[in-house]
């Protein structure tokens, strides 16, 4: 069971396109003669909406995506809108089955190169209000994966947190776009992955109940994809395949497992 549509359908609200041109155009020109203040300005704009190095010296890279693009929750997922339904931890055995080590969509394959799952939420994030967001709403899980594609073009990278219910999965689904400037989860580091969110790249969230599940992703080095949005999309639509791991949580619902 899927519930993939056609690309733009799966991601894009009605006027998400305008609002990312604008966010790329946003970004202040510099001129020959352009103030040092404004150079700097322009530095902090590009961190800001089209990833960063922003690293100190005891913690990771605090990168955001580009555009951040939310679903409404999956209503075929309710069943799965408290964790006390649902109680089990999750596995990386679970997500990372070897149906999605190997993942695919249309002319895009992709190889997993690693995956972490955590325990400890603010760990694997940055951001003290998604972090406060996070222990509120109970998150006690992020399941973590990296892909690289076969041609070594394009790179992304697959989360899924486990949170008490579905109103903390909004919560967060809200935290992580880029404008909020609450924090991100933290890029998991594996063999072909290397700086990963530095450059254009975006990430698309998914609501499944109590679970919040997000496909990250961009050409490798961060440049701009050739086809535009679209072959982000396209990307995505690869790597968020260990999603699909709801389904066999929704057969497993007691309700479920008495019909």
């Amino acid at each position: 069971m899927t519930t993939r549509k056609a690309a733009q359908d799966d991601f894009w609200p009605g006027d998400a396109p305008q609002q990312r041109r604008r966010s790329r155009s946003g970004m202040p020109l510099i001129a020959i003669a352009v103030a040092a203040v404004v150079v700097v300005a322009a530095v902090v704009v590009g961190v800001v909406l089209m990833g960063g190095d922003d690293k100190d010296a005891a913690g990771p890279a605090k990168v955001l995506p580009t555009v951040y693009t939310p679903q409404a929750p999956n209503a075929d997922t309710a069943g799965l809108a408290r964790r006390t339904a649902d109680p089990r931890p999750l596995t990386e055995g679970e997500v990372f089955t070897a149906a999605t080590k190997s993942v695919t969509y249309r002319n895009y394959a992709f190889t997993l190169a690693g995956s972490h799952v955590s325990a400890d939420c603010k760990a694997v994030t940055w951001g003290e209000r998604l972090q406060a967001d996070l222990d509120k709403h109970g998150c006690n899980q992020i399941v973590r994966g990296a892909y690289v594609s076969r041609d070594k073009a394009h790179v992304g990278q697959f989360f899924a947190v486990n949170l008490a219910d579905q109103a903390g999965a909004e919560q967060i689904s809200r935290d992580l776009n880029p404008q909020a400037q609450a924090g991100f989860v933290v890029p998991l580091e594996a063999p072909g992955v290397k700086d990963f969110g530095r450059g254009y790249s975006a990430a698309y969230g998914q609501i499944y109940g109590h679970y919040l599940v997000v496909a990250w992703v961009q050409r490798a080095g961060g440049t701009e994809p050739a086809r535009g949005l679209s072959e982000l999309i396209d990307i995505s639509l690869a790597v968020e395949k260990p999603g699909d791991f709801v389904w066999g949580r929704m057969q497993l619902l007691p309700d479920r497992r008495t019909n």
